[in-house]
């Protein structure tokens, strides 16, 4: 018995490295995380690429901003610099490699970006998730059902649980986004970019005594005075941060619809639902994944 032959999921002809490739927006290692903040913010970006010269030295995200301003940090917002909490680990690939070889880092990495140089290593530019999932949209050739790379096992938080708690739960599972539900129904998402202008800065500056913001500061080590001081702020919960407005898809629709909400929507991950019930999630690591494979799923 003959099996039938699958559909090829991507084009032959890949799309060049050049013609994604773009010039970041670079910041110095002497900038605040007060000021890096402000300008991932205002351009709706998740990375900035911290250059010294020609040469790119590190990179800082929404998420290493969100480790970093701990209201119990026991340094100052103010005085903390992009070089104190940037990644200084690169993982770059030279300006003559292909789309896949990208894709396969950011996979092997978990990794949301790839840093382009020269031969000299000078910074040459910068492939994000997003630029993939673009190229899997241009790629695309055949029907890809979200239910055959969609993550099965989503990790969630309820509406009622604390801001500290869920931070927790994206660091401890080295995850980017978690979905808050109710009764087995989605009802919010919470991604690193909700902690930045909530929890770690309008908040603590909002309802904060700047007698209590001084002993914090100066005292690194969480103690039961601190605790109770700061109490309060364990009455924010997941509901007061998350995005209430959805974006949703099914199991059945295709990967190829769900890049197109992705890229339309500015968002990396999608919640699956079956009978108004999660179900999985699909991401731009899943897409990604796809062009890692060169289509060839298992």
């Amino acid at each position: 018995m003959k099996h039938k032959r699958q559909p090829k999921i991507l084009r032959d002809t890949p799309v060049e490295l050049e013609s994604i490739t773009k010039i970041p927006i670079t910041i110095s290692p002497n900038t605040s995380i007060l000021d890096a903040r402000d300008i991932l913010l205002r351009y709706r970006i998740g990375r900035l690429v911290v250059k010294l010269g020609k040469k790119a030295i590190g990179i800082i995200t929404e998420k290493d901003i969100a480790k970093s301003v701990s209201i119990f940090s026991g340094k100052p917002i103010e005085k903390i610099l992009v070089k104190d909490v940037m990644s200084k680990d690169l993982v770059t690939v030279p300006s003559t490699s292909s789309i896949y070889d990208c894709a396969k880092q950011m996979i092997t990495h978990n990794i949301s970006s790839i840093i382009i140089k020269d031969k000299r290593e000078n910074l040459v530019g910068i492939i994000t998730k997003t630029d993939l999932v673009s190229t899997f949209l241009a790629q695309s050739t055949a029907s890809l059902s979200i239910s055959k790379i969609m993550t099965k096992k989503v990790i969630t938080v309820s509406p009622e649980e604390s801001v500290f708690e869920v931070q927790s739960v994206l660091f401890n599972n080295k995850i980017s986004r978690v979905v808050v539900t109710k009764n087995k129904r989605p009802v919010g998402i919470i991604t690193y970019r909700d902690f930045i202008p909530a929890k770690t800065f309008d908040l603590q500056k909002e309802f904060t005594d700047p007698t209590e913001q001084d002993e914090i500061s100066s005292n690194p080590q969480l103690n039961e005075f601190n605790v109770n001081q700061m109490s309060y702020l364990l009455t924010f919960s997941a509901k007061d941060i998350m995005t209430k407005e959805l974006v949703i898809t099914y199991p059945d629709n295709d990967a190829y619809t769900a890049a197109i909400l992705m890229i339309r929507h500015g968002i990396s991950g999608i919640p699956v639902i079956l009978n108004q019930r999660l179900v999985g999630i699909i991401t731009k690591s899943d897409i990604v994944n796809v062009l890692a494979l060169k289509g060839k799923l298992n």
